[in-house]
């Protein structure tokens, strides 16, 4: 073995470089942060060839006195921490003191900066650490050129440069959710890319995350202790095939945090595909105490003293959130606004097109005669809703609504048995009736299963059916969890099983069907606790196929009750299996659809 020796400075240094600077994202990472480390409120970055050919950062901080440029290029020199204490409750990003050094040993780099009540600024180019006077009006100003001039076999590993620039997009563009009152500027190429005014976190993420996001997500906003979340969470409608939209932060740093990434993933459960991934922005803050920030090179992960409380925390916060049912905002969410006045919107009525068809003309003709309309006839005493004819319209809006109180609005008609057509203040509202009540059923069962056995109801006639030897066995060996669910089973022969009794919210259910599907689910689990770990899971089984089928035809009453219902139930946007269970055509998209003023 060789003998141990001192490694140079410069070596220690491109080792360094090797954990902080992986890319030219990574550079530009560090430059941002300590622009808004020094106080910066606008930042200005320049980037050519992807970064690999320079990145430039300016920003109207605090500046860099003459005398603390030779320290801002040396190794562990800081002004952030002074000592242990400061670091175990870091509060800014940087803090190490390596990441200009790091640079400047596989880069061409200088620094010019010009503090307040100077008289002009100051140039440090790193070869040399000379100094000399420049022009800056106030900030700082840092170039980075010829990324791995010097390590060429590094320099091989980096991408096209249009890879290299996304990378640096998506970098300046966490920075940008994390600081939304800062405004930042980004060209490429000398063509300017994006301008992002200094605004709200609302603004900023509609701004980076589009619309479509911002329509979809909800506001999460809780506090407990010296816990605080607050951020939006897209609804599952909203999924995604990757991870690209999802932007956690504590403290205002963006990390990738398994027990945070698990808590979402927890709040999401019941809601969202198992190939889907969620899409969120949250900021969690608490006592900079409570999390380590030094545990990675890049510090994009963190590790949390009270790890549980916070996984609790967040999994409940977000929970809450998603589960919140419809009727506890005006309007559906997503649904774009339009000024339309709620005394100005009136319940549909049917009326004629107005086209006399040969075939309907002497009816018309004789309507004239007698002078009645057929769309202002009411219905006849006794005569059913859903038996009236094509012109029947209420004259009073049922049960009392109004559209500010119903987001999903008023049924207007079933389509092929499938779909509930419904208006409300914001334009057509289409509910795919068997996802919205195997929702509606799955939040009961859960309900009335918390803690007690649901109510049951005996069938008059017990239902018989042929079994499997499987399904024998299962029904025996598991008598005391279908107990527990509320189904009363018993064999009624060889091959053949008897249901005395099933959930009262189940009762018209297709009874043979439901029942081999749970003992299907059952035969997979072990009897003992089996309610405890797969409880959900069996529910699930039973609102699927407790919940209306398609092709059954509803009557407006039962379509309304069933809107209202999803309007009260917790987590109705999705069915058990993550599908949406609603979707909203505003008036502006039917104006589209139809060329409405143009």
């Amino acid at each position: 073995m060789n003998a141990i020796k001192p490694l140079p400075d410069l070596l220690i240094s491109q080792i360094a470089a090797g954990e902080v600077v992986e890319r030219p994202a990574s550079v530009l990472k560090e430059l941002v942060e300590n622009s808004l480390d020094a106080g910066a409120r606008e930042i200005d970055v320049q980037l050519g060839e992807g970064g690999v050919r320079s990145i430039r950062v300016a920003d109207d901080g605090g500046g860099i006195d003459r005398a603390d440029l030779p320290l801002a290029l040396a190794r562990h020199a800081t002004s952030k921490i002074g000592s242990l204490a400061d670091l175990e409750r870091v509060v800014s990003y940087g803090f190490r003191g390596e990441a200009l050094a790091s640079i400047a040993s596989v880069a061409r780099l200088s620094i010019t900066s010009r503090t307040a009540g100077s008289a002009h600024a100051w140039r440090i180019d790193a070869g040399d650490l000379s100094l000399s006077p420049a022009a800056l009006t106030r900030g700082t100003v840092i170039e980075a050129s010829d990324l791995y001039y010097n390590t060429p076999a590094r320099r091989k590993f980096l991408k096209q440069e249009a890879t290299e620039f996304a990378h640096c997009e998506e970098a300046l563009r966490r920075m940008a959710l994390a600081r939304p009152a800062v405004a930042f500027s980004l060209a490429h190429n000398g063509r300017v890319k994006q301008r992002l005014d200094a605004s709200d976190l609302a603004r900023r993420t509609r701004e980076l995350l589009g619309e479509e996001f911002h329509g979809q997500a909800r506001a999460v906003e809780l506090a407990a202790g010296d816990l605080h979340l607050t951020g939006f969470v897209a609804l599952p409608a909203y999924s995604r095939a990757g991870r690209d939209a999802q932007y956690c932060f504590v403290n205002g740093r963006f990390v990738r945090d398994k027990l945070l990434a698990h808590a979402v993933r927890q709040a999401y459960a019941d809601i969202l595909h198992g190939s889907r991934h969620p899409a969120y922005v949250l900021f969690l803050e608490l006592d900079p105490a409570g999390v380590d920030v030094n545990v990675h090179p890049a510090k994009i992960e963190v590790r949390f003293r009270e790890a549980r409380s916070v996984h609790q925390f967040v999994f409940h916060a977000l929970q809450r959130t998603l589960a919140a049912p419809l009727s506890a905002a005006a309007q559906p969410s997503g649904a774009p606004q339009r000024d339309l006045p709620a005394a100005a919107w009136t319940p549909p009525r049917q009326s004629t097109l107005g086209i006399r068809e040969p075939a309907v003309a002497a009816y018309l003709d004789f309507v004239a005669v007698t002078g009645q309309n057929p769309a202002e006839d009411t219905v006849p005493p006794g005569h059913p809703p859903e038996e009236a004819p094509l012109g029947y319209a209420p004259e009073e809006v049922p049960l009392g609504y109004a559209p500010e109180e119903a987001p999903l609005g008023y049924a207007l008609a079933q389509l092929h048995g499938v779909f509930v057509l419904a208006q409300n203040a914001a334009g057509l509202v289409l509910v795919d009736m068997h996802a919205a009540h195997e929702r509606i059923l799955y939040e009961k069962l859960k309900t009335a299963l918390n803690g007690q056995a649901p109510a049951t109801q005996r069938l008059l006639i017990p239902a018989l059916f042929s079994a499997s030897a499987a399904e024998m066995a299962s029904a025996e060996e598991q008598r005391q969890t279908l107990e527990r669910l509320g189904f009363e089973l018993a064999p009624a022969g060889p091959g053949e099983l008897m249901v005395r009794a099933v959930p009262a919210l189940l009762a018209n259910a297709p009874i043979p069907e439901l029942v081999r599907a749970l003992l299907a689910d059952l035969g997979e689990f072990p009897a003992s606790r089996v309610i405890e770990a797969r409880g959900n899971e069996l529910l699930a089984t039973m609102a699927c196929h407790g919940a209306v089928r398609a092709r059954r035809k509803l009557t407006l009453p039962e379509m309304d009750a069933l809107l209202r219902e999803m309007e009260a139930t917790e987590r109705a946007d999705q069915c058990n299996h993550g599908r949406p269970t609603w979707t909203q055509l505003s008036l502006a998209d039917l104006d589209r659809l139809f060329l409405r003023g143009r």
